[in-house]
């Protein structure tokens, strides 16, 4: 039997090592995927109930959403920032961004609605809310 070289013993190849790290980064992301995506877990937690009625859709917990804006809901956010927004006096500066975690705003485009939600900060957005309740107006 041939003993093995000193020198090697001691190494590992480099094509090994990463082998390794990239099994490990593999591992470790995944987990933490898993982790941060529970599932029932998103958005802000609340407290209140929800409703769906012919006048309202959400979260009725209003503390949770302090945020509120009223105006008439239409369809398109802002180079990929939202999905509808609201249109307010004092031109485009004061227009709502926005987009739902809980509420289907498709059903009310067009109409006069107030929402409450949170405000999140938008790259081209000037405001930019996530919708946890709307009521039509």
């Amino acid at each position: 039997m041939k003993p093995l070289d000193a020198d090697r013993q001691k190494t590992i190849s480099p094509v090994l090592a990463l082998f390794i790290f990239v099994i490990l980064a593999a591992v470790g992301g995944w987990g933490g995927y898993k982790i941060a995506h529970k599932p029932g877990v998103s958005g802000p937690s609340t407290n209140g109930a929800s409703v769906q009625t012919d006048k309202a859709a959400g979260v009725t917990d209003k503390s949770t959403f302090k945020d509120s804006s009223d105006g008439i809901l239409k369809e398109g956010g802002i180079e990929g920032e939202g999905n509808f927004h609201i249109d307010r006096p004092g031109g485009v500066s004061q227009t709502v961004y926005l987009t739902s975690s809980t509420v289907d705003l498709s059903k009310y485009v067009g109409k006069k609605v107030k929402v409450w939600g949170q405000t999140y900060q938008g790259q081209k957005a000037g405001w930019l809310m996530d919708v946890g309740l709307v009521e039509i107006q």
